[in-house]
């Protein structure tokens, strides 16, 4: 087949469905017809069903429906509620766990000062008597260094004559060529000191 063939459909309408098409063509055509909504024969049973449907939707609205909407807002209200409370008292609890924390640290502050001013002090002290034994040894090593100073100064005092008798000898045999006496020398030394 080269192409399909469209089975053709009569133009007449079947006889079971030629009063069900009447009543369309004459209302299409203005025979008589219209919306039987909007005929006064039909309004009473309209306003019966009007009434009818609107006290079963109100009798449900009222006992079914929105007691449900009400409960539902009701425990989302109490929900909320008791969430904000909730959270007020976690919040509460927060601030005083917060304070108790602060109040800590500042105590934990307090005792490392007063612990870091007890250390200052023992130190000072501690520093204090080493540096006073420190003076007190030092002061011994200088008296006895004075003292060694003061006999090697009296030993060199008591040589510097001898070496002075030398040195007069020296310098008199030296410039005179002859040599003097040892009395002489110490005489001449003593008188020009």
């Amino acid at each position: 087949m080269a192409a399909e063939e469209i089975p053709h459909v009569p133009d007449a309408v079947p006889p079971a469905l030629e009063g069900a098409y009447a009543g369309t063509a004459t209302a299409e055509h203005g025979g008589g017809g219209g919306l039987p909504q909007f005929e006064f024969e039909y309004w009473g049973g309209q306003i019966v069903w009007l009434l009818l449907i609107f006290i079963v939707l109100y009798t449900l609205m009222a006992r079914v429906f929105i007691p449900r909407l009400r409960r539902v807002q009701d425990t989302r209200a109490q929900t909320i509620a008791s969430a904000v409370a909730e959270a007020r008292r976690v919040q509460d609890e927060a601030d005083a766990q917060a304070a108790a924390a602060r109040a800590e640290i500042d105590q934990a502050r307090t005792r490392a000062r007063s612990v870091a001013a007890e250390a200052k002090a023992k130190a000072n002290a501690e520093f204090a008597t080493r540096q006073a034994e420190a003076d007190a040894r030092i002061a011994e090593e200088v008296a006895a260094a004075e003292t060694r100073i003061r006999g090697l100064r009296d030993s060199a005092m008591a040589s510097v004559g001898d070496i002075a008798v030398e040195t007069a000898g020296a310098m008199v045999q030296r410039l005179t060529g002859t040599t003097a006496t040892a009395a002489d020398l110490r005489a001449a030394v003593k008188g020009a000191a």
